[in-house]
Formats: C-alpha cells, sequence, structure tokens
C-alpha cells in the first residue's frame, strides 16, 4: 500500500538544489552557486528558502521535493550557452540507468576562469528567481 507522501510542518516553500563535486574544476558550479546564492540572500527570505547540495542528483532527492511551491536545480554543463541556461522541467518517466557522466572534469582541478566568471552571472539571476518566487508565494 503506497501512503501518500506528506510534507512536514517545517518544508520551506522554495528548495534551491545543486550538485556537482569542489574538487572536480568546472564541475564544482553547482553547490558553488547554492553557497554562494545562500550567502547573498537577504534575511527576511530566509525562513523561505532551504539549500542543499550534493555530489550528483540522486533519486532519494525526489522527497526533498514534496511540499515545495517551486525548486531551482543549478548544475554546471559543458552543452548549455554561456554564461548559464535557464530550462523550465516538468515531472516524467525516465527509463535511463545511469545518474551523472563525470570524464569531462579532472580531479582536483580549480574552477576556471570562465566558469567563475558564469557563476557571477547564474548567481544573480538566481537571485531575481528566489525573490520573485518568494514574493509570488507570499501575495507581495
Amino acid at each position: 500500500m503506497d501512503l501518500p507522501l506528506q510534507p512536514s510542518p517545517q518544508t520551506a516553500p522554495l528548495l534551491v538544489l545543486g550538485w556537482g563535486n569542489l574538487s572536480r574544476g568546472d564541475d564544482a558550479l553547482g553547490p558553488a552557486c547554492v553557497a554562494a546564492l545562500q550567502a547573498r540572500l537577504p534575511a527576511h527570505l530566509s525562513p523561505q528558502i532551504e539549500f542543499l547540495d550534493d555530489y550528483q542528483l540522486q533519486i532519494e532527492h525526489a522527497l526533498d521535493l514534496v511540499g515545495r511551491h517551486a525548486v531551482l536545480f543549478i548544475d554546471a554543463s559543458l552543452s548549455c550557452a554561456a554564461p548559464f541556461e535557464v530550462t523550465t522541467v516538468h515531472a516524467r518517466r525516465d527509463t535511463s540507468y545511469s545518474s551523472h557522466a563525470l570524464s569531462p572534469f579532472e580531479l582536483g582541478q580549480p574552477m576556471s576562469l570562465a566558469a567563475q566568471a558564469h557563476l557571477q552571472a547564474a548567481l544573480d539571476r538566481a537571485l531575481m528567481w528566489v525573490d520573485a518566487s518568494a514574493t509570488s508565494r507570499c501575495g507581495m
């Protein structure tokens, strides 16, 4: 018998979820953006947003989505337009068996200068998303 998932009473309406490996050069963009966004978040928005980062997206992260008004997913990509790309995602059945490819990145490499610049541009856009999402949620 499947029980419906219920959000915790402490679940923040907004979630920022980033993934990547801090020791794999540009793959660090996801967690770096999450950390920078959390550091720059205006104090009045803090109770509305939860931040989460991990090495890679896992099936268990589906539980972190329960009860959210909106979620911002952040990951590095070699195929997106610079400096960043925003795409709306929708739930769908997936038949793949792999969760993440690591081949493009060297272990122990620092983030490139281009990735650092792209991070700043993405961070500015993420702050706009947070503000707009929190405002629409609160009816401000």
